[in-house]
């Protein structure tokens, strides 16, 4: 599959992902009660995964492309 997420927006996926993480990380160390943030972790997992792959599985349903070195080489073909 054509990678379809540009650097801005796979540098904001990889923010939010560990933004997440952490999140659900606090709690284990006592910042903040335990009320079930774990599911923020694994929520993360997947702006990280998007952001490493350079493919968003909902931007290619919607036909999304953040990437403008993806645009010009479909003019190309």
């Amino acid at each position: 599959m054509q990678k379809n997420v540009g650097s801005i927006d796979k540098v904001l996926r990889v923010i939010i992902g560990l933004v997440l993480i952490a999140y659900a990380i606090m709690p284990s160390f006592g910042m903040m009660p335990d009320t079930g943030y774990n599911v923020y972790g694994w929520v993360g997992i997947i702006p990280l995964g998007t952001a490493l792959l350079g493919l968003c599985p909902l931007y290619s349903i919607l036909g999304v492309k953040t990437c403008s070195s993806c645009a010009s080489d479909e003019k190309e073909a």
